[in-house]
């Protein structure tokens, strides 16, 4: 009696373990629905939202519930039409590729463009992506066309493309590490053309910058500034990082992602190792929080507590993918799919009743003006579309 007693006993233990063990079963799938479905919405966000040429998306505030609406001169309008083809894409809904063929039409005027050095973000993300999926020759055309309008603002005697022209009076001709990412416009120009001209002038560019803008630590500069007529260094500052000498982040994410898609084009062994030696200095990084997302800024001293920037993870997960076709370093798939873990989250992905075409929260825009602070922003988007289709591509190989 006291035996089947016993028996009894390790049965019913036994259930209510396995019980407990499919509850959590039960509740990890539940909350993993979840987070598809709230993904599911957050994409229908994007395709529920109004078509107006003059009010491309680039921000929302929550604080106000308010979307920052801008036109195509915008250097951020490519990303919300580059988000479409991308969706399109990833789940093979004909209406991202309709709207997206829609949103895209409203670019074409910045073909013309050559008051901006923004011509690769604002119609390679959108005519770029679009040729890309599509083929359409139309596009092809647009796409040479701006390519021809971005060569107009390269200098020989510095040996490179011109960034902002604001500040005139005080910058004689200022370049970026964001450029970098603009020169996929000039070498796919030459892939589609034969013409070499656009291929050349994105090599120089590519030269001065490795040779000025980085740091012994292999950090970046946000702004070099060059003298015209000898082509020397004048100076070398921020515009969006903390101070001259800081490590903005989004600014080391251009880096890596810059010199690793010119290493794609030209397979130059010194863009390869300034790719890895500033991914290197990134993920190395003491201020580097434990989820991959970082800092705004890596120097800011106010750190933990200053506002993180998904839009640097996202830009550097979405490069390291790509990195790691080139380099064997498990570091970099690593970090890339840590990023996509953590942002797959309800702390990242913005609420289902946030009516506004955004995924992700938590971006910083420009710290130095309090200016799109820790909210969504269009071009953290971009990238983290375009580093999930880089993981799928991961998992084929």
């Amino acid at each position: 009696m006291i035996r089947l007693q016993h028996f009894t006993l390790v049965l019913l233990m036994i259930s209510m373990n396995i019980g407990c063990k499919s509850n959590e079963k039960d509740k990890t799938a539940s909350k993993t629905i979840t987070i598809d479905s709230t993904l599911q919405i957050r994409y229908q966000k994007l395709l529920d939202y109004p078509l107006d040429s003059l009010a491309f998306p680039r921000s929302y505030t929550p604080s106000t519930n308010t979307i920052h609406k801008v036109p195509s001169k915008d250097w951020t309008s490519g990303f919300f039409p580059g988000n479409l083809w991308q969706l399109f894409q990833l789940t093979g809904n004909e209406a991202f590729r309709t709207r997206a063929m829609a949103w895209t039409a409203f670019m074409e005027k910045e073909k013309f463009n050559n008051k901006t050095h923004d011509m690769g973000f604002k119609i390679f993300c959108s005519y770029g992506e679009g040729y890309r999926i599509s083929q359409n020759e139309d596009y092809k055309e647009i796409i040479l066309q701006s390519a021809k309008t971005l060569a107009t603002r390269f200098n020989e005697n510095v040996g490179s493309l011109r960034s902002w022209d604001f500040n005139s009076d005080i910058w004689e001709f200022p370049v970026i590490i964001d450029n970098m990412m603009n020169l996929e416009l000039l070498f796919e120009a030459t892939r589609m053309s034969g013409d070499s001209t656009y291929h050349k002038i994105a090599v120089k560019h590519a030269n001065t910058t490795l040779k000025n803008h980085f740091r012994d630590d292999n950090s970046s500069y946000h702004v070099v500034i060059y003298d015209t007529i000898t082509g020397a260094t004048k100076d070398k500052v921020t515009h969006q990082g903390y101070d001259a000498e800081s490590a903005w982040s989004r600014g080391q994410g251009w880096g890596i992602y810059g010199f690793t898609m010119c290493y794609r084009y030209t397979r130059d062994p010194a863009y390869l190792t300034q790719a890895q030696a500033s991914a290197e200095f990134y993920l190395n990084h003491p201020n580097l929080p434990e989820d991959g997302i970082p800092f705004w800024d890596f120097n800011d001293p106010d750190i933990p507590a200053s506002p993180r920037d998904v839009s640097a993870a996202t830009v550097v997960a979405s490069a390291l993918f790509e990195l790691s076709d080139y380099v064997n370093n498990p570091d970099y798939i690593a970090y890339s799919n840590k990023v996509l873990k953590t942002l797959r989250s309800e702390e990242y992905i913005l609420d289902t009743t946030v009516d506004a075409p955004f995924i992700l929260d938590h971006s910083t825009g420009n710290w130095p003006k309090k200016d799109e602070m820790d909210e969504p922003i269009v071009y953290g988007d971009y990238y983290y579309l375009e580093a999930l289709s880089r993981a799928e591509k991961q998992k084929i190989k």
